[in-house]
């Protein structure tokens, strides 16, 4: 379907024939007359005849071009066929933790050992394309809590700017309390009419660093009704290399602080989930889904292609058109006359 964004621009069509009329008519300029023999050296001089069609010809010419400009003042659009777009309405924050720690290569991912953050990066890349429909925020913390992304539809930047993290970045130690609390400050500035607020906060060790206490911020989440899920990452037993040989057993997760996370998730009416590897990781995540559900289709969009640079552009092609072929005349015209006088 073909529209127009801006119809009330055709009232200008008229407006060169109401110049025409309104404002003064120029003066004409009287020519000499001059007796000669021959117009022999008059060779640039032509019929009056074609002197009106080549009139004729510019004026339809300049018509076509005003009616072009015109067109592409109202900025034509085409408005394609309705697509259903979900719109759930809910804020659903992620909070990732940078410390030192996920530095631990504990995880498999594709049959290799990786790092906790190599394994968080992958799963919840895949969690943030399923979530159609939300505005995604992404927090990441270490010794302090940054706001890496703002909530957004934008799903790709979210996941873009998720993969450059890297470990270290927000500092070594964990401040639990202060990504709780960033996350509060971003809920609390959206207004009230909003959806679902949703936090899903990943973490391997306890509060270390910060000025919040973690169960303070959990208040504070209650308040402003922001629903938490913490993830404590990081495997039960891992074998090492010992130092008077052969290998033992330690446990990676020693200090993953459970306790306060659970604390976090009850206060806030959330969860808190386990995650001992990739598999149950990805688990995690999809009960997440299945708890915070992506709503269904529900209002109807129509994309809008601008069409306006066409009219405008054969406008253009138009004068650049008569400017060349008045030029290419006067050319033509001076050439005689420079043979003639030569000739001479």
């Amino acid at each position: 379907m073909w529209s127009l964004a801006w119809p009330w621009a055709l009232l200008a069509l008229p407006l060169p024939w109401i110049a025409r009329v309104l404002l003064p008519k120029a003066r004409g300029l009287s020519e000499a007359g001059l007796r000669v023999p021959t117009l022999s050296n008059f060779e640039t001089l032509r019929d009056r005849s074609d002197a009106e069609q080549l009139l004729n010809w510019r004026f339809w010419v300049a018509v076509v071009a005003w009616l072009l400009l015109v067109l592409a003042a109202a900025r034509p659009e085409r408005i394609g066929d309705e697509l259903e777009v979900p719109v759930s309405g809910r804020n659903l924050m992620l909070a990732v933790d940078l410390s030192g720690s996920m530095d631990q290569k504990d995880f498999e991912l594709g049959n290799r050992r990786v790092d906790r953050l190599t394994a968080t990066k992958a799963v919840a890349s895949d969690f943030i394309s399923r979530r159609e429909g939300d505005r995604i925020g992404l927090i990441l913390f270490g010794e302090r809590a940054y706001l890496q992304v703002p909530l957004t539809l934008d799903r790709e930047t979210v996941k873009v700017l998720l993969l450059e993290a890297f470990i270290g970045l927000a500092g070594e130690k964990t401040a639990i309390g202060d990504a709780i609390t960033l996350a509060v400050r971003r809920v609390h500035e959206q207004p009230e009419d909003v959806g679902d607020q949703v936090l899903v906060l990943l973490t391997d060790g306890a509060n270390t660093a910060g000025e919040v206490d973690p169960i303070k911020g959990a208040e504070l989440a209650q308040q402003v009704g922001l629903r938490i899920y913490t993830i404590g990452i990081g495997a039960e037993q891992l074998e090492v290399a010992s130092l008077i040989g052969g290998r033992r057993r330690i446990n990676p997760s020693a200090d993953l602080d459970e306790e306060t996370l659970t604390q976090i998730a009850e206060l806030t009416g959330g969860r808190y989930f386990r995650a001992t590897d990739t598999a149950s990781l990805q688990d995690i995540y999809r009960l997440v889904d299945e708890l915070e559900p992506v709503e269904e289709p529900e209002s109807g969009f129509r994309p809008v292609k601008s069409l306006f640079y066409w009219p405008l552009g054969g406008a253009f092609a138009l004068v650049l058109m008569m400017c060349a072929i008045s030029v290419l005349q006067r050319l033509l015209q001076r050439r005689p006359a420079e043979v003639s006088a030569s000739a001479r």
